[in-house]
């Protein structure tokens, strides 16, 4: 069976008009041999061959006619090979073709009522030409039983075609979502690096220009302190470039930032005279996807007090709890009851969601903003390696 379904593949690939002909050229020659070498076959002229090519012809429209228009067909063309030509076994390959294709391009139920509807007609076909009940009776058995395994193999093949066929639509959307991963992590990794970059260059510009005059070597220090922001902001931005022109081209600059770097965090918004206040706890045992998530929650936070909260003082806290993480960044900036403008916040929920865990952002009481997230220490259930956070680089930090 599987090697009539590579036969059948290899011919699909031919041309239709010939895929259409090729029994009815092939299947003749078949019966008028079997009726030259059987002892009941009659003398072959040039009637009887013409008559196995008149017999086969109904083949032709196998693929192109409903079972119903093509049965009386192939049942005429069996009755007139049978009359003038008298093949011992090899008659009943004219049903057999007709069958398997239309089997192969039916459904499962089709072939059903087929493989019902198809024991009379094999029944008339064979009564007119056999002597004896016990001769009839084997005749109609073998071919009944020699067409239901067309039918069976014809229902074979095409389930297995679609099997494949949902087997590939199911790795293109696989596929396609695994894309759609990767463009949400490269679209929150250019976020994190340039965002944070330009807040924390906006900072330091501000800060150079209020002391230009007044403390020209603390001027020089943001000055210098934006060349290098800007510096590893332009490397970490030609990293992730790279990965969209080669996505099998990993370029790890460093470690993945974690939960001890968040203190460095703080220096852009010290520098703009904003109290920071950090509260983080030791968690070697957190893995470092989730660290490195907690690490940019924290930056999204501090670069949204430093854009839009014009506060006074902020605090971080991270606490390790058992099996989860927690982050919490509070200032007491001017209050909105909106959310900040951008997708910082929706990306913060975005990473917290491929982790599990769960992210959380509003007003607080007494004034200010408040960000609060769970980040349980688990494995992620999510094939978003990328989309956790994981960045190598960290171009886009407010440092000093």
């Amino acid at each position: 069976m599987i090697r009539v379904a590579v036969v059948h593949q290899r011919l699909a690939r031919c041309s239709p008009l010939l895929l259409d002909w090729l029994p009815v050229l092939v299947v003749p020659v078949v019966l008028v041999i079997d009726a030259a070498l059987s002892a009941q076959g009659k003398p072959i002229g040039v009637v009887n061959v013409v008559c196995a090519f008149l017999g086969c012809a109904p083949l032709a429209l196998r693929r192109h006619v409903s079972f119903p228009v093509l049965t009386p067909l192939i049942v005429g063309g069996v009755i007139l090979v049978l009359w003038q030509l008298h093949p011992a076994n090899t008659v009943v390959l004219i049903p057999m073709v007709a069958l398997f294709e239309l089997a192969l391009n039916g459904d499962r139920r089709r072939s059903l009522w087929m493989s019902l509807a198809i024991v009379p007609c094999v029944v008339v076909s064979v009564i007119p030409f056999a002597s004896g009940f016990s001769h009839v009776t084997s005749i109609v058995i073998r071919n009944t039983a020699l067409v239901l395994l067309a039918i069976a193999a014809g229902d074979v093949i095409r389930s297995r075609r679609v099997s494949e066929l949902r087997l590939v639509e199911t790795a293109e959307q696989e596929t396609l979502r695994r894309v759609g991963e990767e463009r949400l992590s490269l679209a929150r990794e250019i976020h994190d690096v340039v965002a944070h970059a330009m807040t924390a260059i906006n900072v330091q510009a501000g800060v150079a220009a209020h002391l230009l005059e007044r403390d020209p070597g603390q001027a020089y220090d943001a000055l210098r302190n934006i060349k290098h922001t800007s510096g590893a902001a332009l490397t970490d931005l030609r990293s992730t470039l790279e990965v969209l022109r080669d996505p099998s081209a990993a370029a790890p600059l460093g470690p993945p930032a974690g939960l001890g770097d968040i203190a460095e965090l703080s220096g852009g918004l010290r520098s703009a005279g904003v109290r920071v206040a950090l509260e983080v706890d030791s968690a070697a045992d957190v893995p470092a996807p989730v660290q490195s998530v907690a690490y940019r929650i924290v930056q999204e936070a501090l670069t949204n007090v430093a854009r839009h909260a014009q506060a006074a003082a902020t605090t971080v806290r991270v606490r390790r709890v058992p099996e989860a993480i927690t982050v919490e960044v509070s200032d007491d900036g001017a209050c909105t009851t909106t959310e900040p403008p951008g997708n910082g916040v929706r990306g913060m929920r975005e990473r917290a969601a491929a982790l599990g865990g769960t992210l959380e952002a509003g007003p607080r009481d007494g004034g200010g903003w408040r960000v609060q997230a769970w980040l349980p220490v688990s494995e992620p259930t999510t094939n978003g390696g990328d989309a956790l956070g994981t960045s190598q680089s960290r171009g886009g930090e407010l440092r000093r």
